[in-house]
């Protein structure tokens, strides 16, 4: 008997009502003769209240105390769930994902996966029973919960595909599918029936909010079968694989975009070659991420170093680069904040050079200044002043012709 993996996000669990018909679907699988296993979040915005809980009790709470307090609402969701679907006639076992064998490093709010020990859950589904993990949880070799960060869920589902061998792992969600930008800001986009592993970790990592990073990342080093598709609508999705099966003739395949972005710069580095790793070693050692960088000579032989990170990290940033002010060298640190970076991504650009070039003239045509740039062989982005992120991804998206068929575009 094969196994699956569904995934359920918390805005797809929001209500009973909710649960209950993700009962519903997950029964229709079971029928089908699967081992299912099933890997939820916490309901609706059960994660940000709590995080308002804490805030009114202390504005740093430690973050072992905020992993204690952060795992229980899955917990609340599984319980539920299993409920529902022990009504409805299935028999159902809920796990925490210490039960469920979810191995993590020693990083609180963070953490990544280190192992997967299925011996209890291949027992659970020896006996026939469904299984509703908790997702975003985990636990250290000494026995801490710990949580996964934001997006989390989607890593546990897509690393217990893995441990299992599951036929295919499906995450659930309210949308329909992976589309070639936020249908919520570009009216014209769609959804692609199928996208690369490494086109949907780079637009995971550019700001599409549809699947987490490492989700994605784990996906591909274990060659796990991933789709993204509807909670509600029953209908196909999108498949995530090696080599995307269709639409191959498209250049570009997404357009990826994400506010709050901080360009940071540096002044006056007095020894380029120490104190370019000790910038990023110390941002490094507090699990602050740089994306796109820029350095520049003075005329005193000094070096500029300009990079982006995000806004919510931006204070931490300068004060521990501060606090390191005399070890690294340098003068002073600026901040330019209400930017924002939009990005297009596609396995076609590694053979069409003139990409770029149409990005940044479409990008002028309309007015809009390209403040940072960065490039990969699939992706290109700029960073832009935040009021112009969306009508520059509209613009784009309309210039690569993405809201048209394959059949279409390639005329």
């Amino acid at each position: 008997m094969g196994t699956i993996v569904i995934k359920f996000g918390g805005s797809s669990l929001s209500t009973t009502d909710k649960i209950k018909n993700a009962a519903k679907r997950i029964i229709a699988e079971k029928e089908n003769g699967k081992n299912v296993v099933v890997v939820v979040s916490a309901m609706g915005k059960t994660t940000d209240q709590l995080l308002t809980l804490a805030g009114e009790i202390t504005d740093r709470p430690a973050k072992r105390e905020m992993d204690m307090l952060l795992a229980t609402g899955e917990q609340v969701s599984i319980s539920l769930l299993s409920m529902a679907l022990t009504e409805m006639g299935a028999q159902a076992v809920s796990l925490t994902g210490w039960q469920a064998g979810i191995i993590t490093e020693k990083v609180h709010n963070n953490a990544r996966i280190v192992d997967v020990r299925t011996d209890h859950i291949e027992e659970i589904l020896k006996d026939g029973k469904i299984i509703v993990a908790a997702g975003f949880q985990g636990v250290t070799e000494d026995g801490e919960i710990t949580t996964l960060g934001r997006g989390g869920s989607d890593t546990t589902a897509v690393a217990l595909a893995a441990a299992l061998k599951a036929e295919r792992c499906s995450i659930c969600t309210d949308v329909t599918g992976v589309f070639t930008s936020d249908p919520r800001s570009v009216p014209k986009a769609r959804k692609l029936a199928s996208i690369s592993y490494d086109e949907m970790l780079e637009l995971a990592n550019l700001g599409a909010g549809v699947l987490h990073p490492r989700a994605v990342e784990f996906a591909k080093n274990h060659s796990v079968s991933l789709e993204v598709r509807s909670s509600i609508e029953d209908e196909e999705g999108t498949v995530i694989e090696e080599e995307a099966s269709m639409e191959k003739n498209l250049i570009v395949r997404g357009v990826a975009f994400e506010d709050n972005i901080t360009r940071m710069t540096v002044f006056g580095l007095k020894n380029e070659i120490t104190g370019l790793p000790s910038v990023f070693s110390t941002l490094a050692a507090n699990q602050i991420d740089v994306d796109i960088i820029i350095q520049s000579q003075t005329d005193s032989n000094q070096t500029n170093l300009s990079f982006s990170i995000k806004d919510k990290d931006r204070q931490e940033a300068v004060d521990v680069l501060e606090k390191e002010k005399e070890a690294i060298g340098f003068d002073h640190i600026e901040c330019e904040t209400g930017l924002s970076k939009v990005s297009i991504v596609g396995s076609g650009m590694v053979s069409n050079p003139g990409v770029a070039a149409k990005m940044f003239a479409v990008l002028a045509d309309n007015g809009i200044q390209s403040k940072m740039v960065s490039t990969s062989e699939i992706k290109v982005s700029v960073l832009v002043d935040s009021v112009h992120m969306k009508p520059a991804a509209q613009h784009l998206h309309d210039a690569f012709e993405l809201g048209v068929l394959e059949e279409t575009a390639a005329k």
